[in-house]
């Protein structure tokens, strides 16, 4: 189930001073979350698959008690970033892209020497220094600008002097901060490098993802001032990062074949969510009869109208996996979204199981128990919904059903509540607040949803 919400982060003022690429450490969130938040994607097997890459890289960084979460963005270019200290931004295009296992989590193990170096508190206090000396800077050249202006005309040199004073050291302090951020960049390569070694992986993949980014922006680096770029120059990183990495005695070592498949699984179904239906079946053709390609092409088929066909497709997956949970929540949602939801509970059941009670899996649950506008499923929907946003707090998916469950049972205080919820996680202040404040008079005072209703009115913006 690809389901998409929006993360909202704030921007700092210094987004012109430092620039960022593709694998990298962001002391503020890209520049399209200025207005829009972050698009995030949500899918229960591929955050699996993602958990799984990244648990052994955090142990051997000593961060597994850190609690580092995987964001997917609905991004399809190859980037992956840090930009709180405690979650890992990877574009869904990084994962499309990366056709090993070892590819994506030569990456991870990137990011995570950014986190294990704490780069970002690093960086951050580099950026407070370089805005305290800006300031400096422009006061000082100000004031000569000034002093040239009341001088008279005749003393323009002092005036442009002025101007010099302030345009010289911004120069400075940005090629400073630049220079601060190619040194965290090959730490991190190194730190990398250092923690799959550790796990008994290859960083062949690492080198392989960096070799292919050398050759596409070879062109565009030709000529480029070595000292304006916010990352290490392509050549030069990647013959680095070869001299080490080569040397780990796992330089060779191959993905595990179910770990492959695995990825295989999760790339197709990126592709049939995300792509052109023709752009699938140039990757998937029929000729092509391997799992990963009948996975999309039974994706894609449902998400373009075909619900007979699509449903003998993934009937036909389930017969060689029956204890695979995702062919069946495919199977629920493409009868969920080809409104039968009631046809859809049998096998959205059957994914929540083999999921062991994977929170989105419920919500998608809760979705259909609730499509089927029969009361006998209410107080089912509502017991499923509430334990997967104790779970999964910051889905809105999960709220914006357990509010029409609760409407429907007729209670209007908690469906309120719920309502307002889903409202502040979708960045709609607004109505979340004026949700709330109509759900406490609903609550008794004081009681706990008195209480959630109060912090959401109080609250200006979402929580991060």
């Amino acid at each position: 189930m690809l389901l998409q919400i929006t993360l909202r982060k704030k921007a700092t003022a210094l987004t012109a001073l430092v620039t960022a690429a593709a694998i990298a450490i962001l002391p503020f969130p890209a520049a399209q979350a200025q207005q829009n938040g972050l698009p995030v994607l949500r899918d229960t097997e591929t955050e699996q698959l993602l958990r799984e890459y990244t648990r052994p890289i955090l142990r051997a960084a000593g961060l597994e008690k850190q609690n580092i979460q995987m964001v997917i963005l609905n991004d399809g270019n190859f980037n992956a970033f840090v930009a709180d200290g405690r979650r890992i931004f990877v574009n869904y295009g990084a994962i499309l892209q990366s056709e090993t296992p070892n590819q994506i989590i030569g990456v991870l193990a990137h990011e995570t020497g950014h986190l294990a170096g704490g780069h970002l508190s690093k960086l951050r206090e580099q950026l407070a220094n370089a805005q305290t000396q800006m300031i400096i800077a422009m006061l000082l050249g100000a004031g000569a600008m000034v002093a040239g202006t009341t001088r008279g005309a005749g003393n323009n040199g002092l005036a442009n002097a002025g101007a010099a004073a302030i345009a010289g050291p911004q120069e400075m302090i940005r090629r400073s901060l630049l220079s601060y951020q190619r040194q965290q960049e090959e730490n991190a390569d190194r730190a990398g490098v250092k923690f799959l070694t550790a796990t008994h992986q290859s960083p062949k993949g690492m080198y392989e993802t960096f070799k292919r980014f050398t050759s596409e922006s070879l062109f565009a680096a030709r000529g480029a001032d070595p000292y304006l770029q916010s990352h290490p120059m392509p050549a030069e990183r990647v013959a680095a990062l070869q001299e080490f990495a080569s040397t780990s005695p796992y330089w060779d070592k191959k993905d595990d074949p179910a770990l492959q498949l695995r990825h295989d699984m999760v790339r197709a179904k990126i592709s049939a969510f995300m792509e052109r239906q023709e752009t699938v079946y140039r990757r998937y053709p029929q000729t092509n009869d391997s799992m990963p390609a009948r996975y999309a092409r039974a994706i894609s088929t449902y998400l373009h109208g075909d619900l007979r066909s699509a449903l003998a497709q993934i009937d036909a997956l389930i017969q060689v996996q029956p204890n695979n949970p995702y062919f069946y929540e495919v199977r629920g949602q493409a009868l969920l979204e080809g409104g039968k939801p009631a046809e859809a509970i049998p096998a959205l059941r059957k994914a929540v199981q083999l999921s062991n009670n994977a929170p989105l899996i419920e919500m998608l649950l809760g979705q259909a128990l609730v499509g089927t506008d029969n009361k006998a499923y209410t107080d089912d929907a509502i017991r499923i919904l509430r334990a997967a946003v104790a779970r999964e707090p910051e889905a809105p998916l999960g709220f914006m059903q357990l509010a029409m469950a609760y409407g429907r049972k007729g209670d209007y205080a908690e469906a309120d509540l719920a309502s307002a919820q889903a409202a502040y996680l979708r960045g709609d202040n607004k109505t979340a607040r004026e949700l709330a404040t109509r759900a406490k008079t609903r609550f008794a005072v004081g009681t706990p949803g008195w209480v959630k209703a109060d912090d959401i009115v109080a609250t200006k913006s979402p929580r991060n």
